[in-house]
């Protein structure tokens, strides 16, 4: 009988990359994916750390797997894995234990767990030995429309209210050679877009101390036929460059979309959190980018509650938020991560005043976000078409190019083909429209 594997993945997507490539190196060595709630012969939890839920949930999820069969192999990996191997171990029913450094040798390691049947297996690496970055597959998964390729791992900023320097050990990227081919054959596969994602992406190319960076790559990538869109995850603000700029507002396949972490709006909470950037230098490159890429949609992370945060710093995030006008906005409240340097520093908030500070800058995340939105009604765009819209037979939905999600009538099956849809209305968060 065919052996199986469930996987559940929790944290960033660069975590939802790296369990798609291991769901494809299992079915490679002939083992059959089956949904996490299912019996399985393996079970996979891909963890999160950066914040006290993210443990928890992993925690959950692990005694969920041993609770569905007793009898399968429970492995741990990702960053909790990674920053607290033996808080792991300590989970009754885990039988090993992989960290972020050894996710390509993951097969292996279950195999010889199977073989040994010696109880709970510590394969937990020092991730700061790691030097290179490590390949894995990009699972071509012909369901979907848009593949994520990981192009580096690692952070060296070490932020201070940050655990993933720690988890994910220092930046490695991949080789521009091996990011080219891959994306060929993606686009060979019919994928129209193209994300380039990882730790800290705008780092890329700085530790192969040959004038590569970030802009290098993507101009290559621009220049691929067939290519029709090309986005990029998480850009830090000290990593676009001018260069990088320039690539963006060129080029047609670029994503007018880019992601950029804020984190406060107070140039003293910023200095705190060690955050190497004023909101005046935030605020000129965010006009910069307006200028040379009209229309271009900026999101953004916020943390409130930051140690030391008073009323008055939460205020000042709140009023620089709204003039920057995002199209998009995560609020996290801050959660004290041992070992980091902010777990120690004095005025923690307090969580009902964390609480307050979330609602409110979720509430305004929510208005810019409409206030965006809207300008596109009555507009033509370019819609990904992605799914059919779950109860509701005949429509489909996709991202614009701005990253902003539509819905639309449509006979046949149209997943993966770029339509014009010609908006007309904007309801509970999402357009709506119809093909032009």
């Amino acid at each position: 009988m065919q052996k199986t594997v469930a996987i559940h993945t929790l944290g960033c997507k660069v975590n939802q990359v790296e369990s798609s490539a291991i769901a494809e190196m299992f079915k490679e060595n002939g083992y059959r994916p089956v949904d996490f709630d299912q019996p399985a012969d393996v079970y996979i939890i891909n963890t999160c750390t950066v914040t006290h839920l993210g443990d928890r949930k992993s925690r959950q999820l692990i005694r969920r797997a041993v609770k569905t069969n007793p009898g399968a192999l429970v492995v741990v990996t990702g960053c909790y894995a990674q920053t607290s191997p033996g808080e792991v171990l300590e989970i009754p029913g885990v039988d090993l234990v992989v960290g972020t450094g050894d996710k390509n040798k993951i097969v292996k390691l279950v195999e010889q767990a199977v073989n040994k049947n010696a109880g709970p297996f510590n394969a937990v690496t020092d991730i700061f030995k790691q030097n290179n970055f490590q390949e894995m597959p990009t699972a071509a998964d012909s369901g979907k429309t848009r593949a994520f390729i990981k192009v580096q791992e690692g952070c060296n900023n070490y932020c201070a209210y940050c655990i993933i320097p720690y988890a994910r050990g220092p930046l490695r990227s991949r080789q521009p050679e091996s990011i080219v081919n891959e994306v060929k054959k993606l686009i060979a596969n019919g994928f129209k877009e193209i994300v380039l994602t990882g730790i800290h992406t705008g780092a890329y190319g700085l530790d192969f101390k040959d004038g590569t960076e970030l802009s290098t790559l993507v101009k290559q990538l621009v220049r691929l036929p067939g290519l029709k869109r090309l986005r990029l995850s998480s850009v830090e603000p000290n990593d676009i460059t001018e260069e990088l700029i320039a690539v963006a507002s060129s080029a047609e396949v670029f994503c007018r979309h880019l992601h950029i972490p804020l984190q406060s709006g107070d140039d003293d909470v910023l200095k705190s959190m060690r955050r190497r950037y004023t909101t005046g230098h935030f605020a000129g490159l965010i006009s910069r980018l307006r200028e040379r890429i009209p229309g271009i949609a900026i999101t953004t992370d916020v943390i409130v509650g930051f140690p030391g945060e008073t009323e008055q710093m939460f205020e000042n995030t709140y009023q620089f938020c709204r003039e920057m006008a995002f199209s998009g906005m995560h609020v996290f409240k801050y959660s004290p991560r041992k070992g980091t340097a902010a777990a120690d520093f004095p005025h923690q908030v307090p969580a009902p005043e964390k609480e307050r500070r979330s609602k409110k800058l979720i509430q305004l995340g929510a208005e810019m976000a409409a206030d965006y939105a809207l300008k596109t009604v009555g507009k033509t765009v370019e819609v990904l078409a992605e799914q059919q819209v779950e109860g509701s037979p005949g429509h489909w939905e996709g991202l614009t190019d701005t990253y902003l999600r539509v819905e639309f009538p449509c006979a046949g099956n149209i997943r993966g083909r770029l339509v014009n849809v010609q908006v007309t209305e904007f309801r509970q968060g999402k357009l709506y429209g119809k093909i032009n």
